[in-house]
């Protein structure tokens, strides 16, 4: 995404605004391994709320993995 930095005396530049990105080790259980992931903040929360089995899951349906 893409947007205007914006200084006090109002004069505007171009700036990127990128994702909020983590490396992140999970386990999962079924497999009796670590994972090591980069995923984003909200995505840490969806796997948080929903378990790594299922966050994998629906990953590799949508092809993401």
């Amino acid at each position: 995404m893409v947007g205007n930095k914006v200084s006090h005396s109002n004069i505007k530049t171009k700036r990127r605004f990128y994702p909020n990105l983590q490396v992140k080790k999970f386990y999962i259980p079924e497999e009796d391994r670590w994972i090591t992931l980069k995923v984003s903040a909200d995505g840490i929360r969806h796997i948080s709320k929903n378990g790594i089995s299922a966050a994998l899951k629906t990953a590799r349906e949508k092809g993401f993995l």
